[in-house]
């Protein structure tokens, strides 16, 4: 493998990485990870692994900002395209009178 397609591989998909094991005060062990940057770009958490008598469970991180703004963005383009529209031209027949 080329230093170039070890390059294109790190830009195209930043490896996961696994952070210190955190033992709880109740036995389980919290593992978390994030998707690593590089080249300039900060990690991103991706969720934590929980194990707890011998079993893990995988708990997903979710960013309910994003996904706020993402509603909020949908919100908003939904009203220009409806103003526009009625602004350019109303759905309501002309009942001006004329003469």
């Amino acid at each position: 493998m080329t230093i170039r397609d070890r390059l294109e591989q790190m830009v195209a998909e930043p490896p996961m990485v696994f952070g210190e094991p955190i033992r709880t005060a109740d036995g389980a062990t919290v593992i978390t990870v994030a998707r690593g940057g590089g080249f300039g770009r900060s990690a991103k958490p991706v969720g934590v692994f929980v194990v707890h008598d011998g079993r893990a469970h995988w708990t997903p991180a979710v960013d309910a900002t994003r996904i706020a703004q993402l509603g909020e963005m949908i919100g908003l383009v939904t009203g220009v395209v409806v103003a526009l529209a009625i602004l350019r031209r109303p759905p309501w027949p002309d009942l001006r009178r004329r003469g």
